[in-house]
């Protein structure tokens, strides 16, 4: 059976304090290797993940490493090397939409040249505690940043262009689509200032306009920072 343990370093976006700490990922942590014998994954998890990396004992004798990402690049961590980086480290993030709570859906990050064994003990760690695992390669934003954030500042951006009412605008693209929730109202359930964050840092990673954050969400992070 395989076995798992989690280290904290920092708050977690993945697995947020005001989360019951019940999830089943938590709960089944096997107790630290230095205490109790040889386990398969190291989870690092928390804001200072990345840099705890360099600080873990004998790397290679894990099966595979997890650390836990915001929107930045695996590599910013491993380092990269004429595109041939991969090792049995892997990144990974729990997909979080603002304010709301983190989804069953985890996107595992692999370089070129990561471990298949690394990858396959990775997944069976996390599916283990009934977490849903997309594998993606490493760049910025992962899959569903990539993909979404663009749709959400496009929809602003006609919002102020006044297309359409935001009622009319929500209920067109779920009626139409068959999209559970509308952009406008997804955006202000979840946070308009979250938003920005996240368009920022992959406007600045990646230098495309389309994630450069709408006006509404630029008021929206001006009022926050204003207290």
């Amino acid at each position: 059976m395989l076995r798992y343990v989690i280290e904290k370093h920092g708050e977690s976006r993945s697995f947020p304090a005001d989360e019951p700490q019940t999830h089943p990922l938590l709960v089944n942590a096997a107790d630290h290797p230095e205490t109790h014998g040889p386990r398969d994954v190291l989870v690092l998890i928390g804001s200072d993940a990345g840099a705890a990396l360099s600080r873990v004992k004998y790397p290679a004798a894990w099966r595979a490493i997890l650390v836990e990402l915001g929107t930045e690049c695996l590599g910013v961590h491993t380092g990269e090397d004429r595109g041939d980086e991969g090792s049995n480290v892997l990144g990974f993030a729990r997909f979080r939409m603002g304010q709301a709570m983190p989804t069953a859906l985890v996107e595992l990050v692999r370089q070129p040249n990561s471990e298949a064994d690394a990858i396959a003990a990775a997944r069976e760690a996390l599916e283990s505690a009934g977490l849903k695992v997309a594998v993606c390669n490493d760049f910025p934003g992962r899959i569903v940043d990539r993909l979404i954030r663009p749709y959400l500042n496009a929809a602003l951006r006609r919002l102020d262009e006044k297309l359409a009412s935001a009622d009319d605008m929500d209920k067109t693209l779920m009626l139409g689509l068959g999209y559970p929730e509308g952009p406008i109202s997804l955006l202000h359930r979840t946070g308009l200032a979250e938003h920005h964050d996240v368009s920022q840092a992959l406007y600045e990673a990646l230098g495309d306009a389309a994630y450069s954050p709408a006006r509404r969400a630029q008021v929206a992070k001006a009022r926050q920072s204003r207290g």
